[in-house]
């Protein structure tokens, strides 16, 4: 699973200030990454909104740094890594891609 990282600043200054055209070079971006890899990619995401964290003391509103998360698969954690090293999410300025092992559960 990878997660898009960004600061929440550099998110919302993103959303706020790209004009149409940059969205749609953008969208093209993601689409030829996506293309280029679609034998890897599982799952190809989808950007994440809102987030409240939930205790068992109860639930609060709170801001992260994820985007949003893919999912490939691949033989091993460094050749799921190299996947993203040409992704279109490192047209944002300050941006990062974390890209963790889904591991299986016995049982589940």
């Amino acid at each position: 699973m990878a997660l898009y990282m960004a600061s929440g600043a550099d998110f919302e200054k993103m959303m706020k200030e790209s004009t149409p055209k940059q969205q749609k070079k953008g969208m093209e971006e993601w689409n030829k990454w996506g293309k280029k890899h679609q034998k890897e990619i599982t799952d190809m995401g989808a950007p994440l909104g809102k987030t409240i964290k939930v205790t068992k003391g109860g639930a609060e509103k709170m801001k992260n740094q994820i985007g949003g998360y893919s999912i490939v698969e691949a033989n091993s954690h460094e050749g799921a890594a190299k996947i993203f090293a040409d992704s279109a999410h490192f047209m944002m300025p300050g941006s990062w891609i974390e890209v963790m092992e889904i591991m299986e559960m016995p049982g589940m």
